[in-house]
């Protein structure tokens, strides 16, 4: 299904990918291919001890968001802007299709799509008086 808006929500473990229409909602989850590897520093390793951020994880999440022509890229960390400079690096379609990137904690999915819904409405405003 094709949706003009959608949103992201992404961390290490899990991205919450919601296609949005104002009175329908498309989700779905997507998973990295290792969930249980850790990506923060380690003490008493050569080099910064950090792991390879999971390349194929970031993909799938740009392939579910496929048909959207405008993204909000949400999280509570640093997965929403390694997933960024992934699009930059291999997605190079979703490039201007990403508005807004923002900090957002653990909210539910109805909280999500209310404040998706708030952000595009706002957005969409702002760019019809240019």
């Amino acid at each position: 299904m094709s949706h003009y808006h959608a949103l992201v929500w992404l961390d290490h473990k899990e991205a919450h990918v919601m296609h949005i229409r104002p009175d329908d909602v498309e989700k779905s989850v997507v998973h990295p291919t290792n969930p249980h590897v850790h990506v923060h520093s380690r003490r008493g390793t050569l080099g910064d001890g950090r792991q390879l951020e999971d390349q194929d994880y970031y993909h799938a999440v740009a392939e579910a968001l496929k048909g959207a022509q405008e993204v909000l890229v949400v999280g509570p960390a640093h997965a929403k802007l390694q997933f960024i400079k992934h699009i930059h690096a291999h997605d190079h379609a979703l490039i201007d299709k990403i508005i807004g990137v923002e900090t957002v904690d653990h909210p539910s999915d109805g909280q999500l799509v209310a404040y998706a819904r708030k952000y595009f409405l706002a957005a969409d405003r702002m760019r019809s008086q240019i």
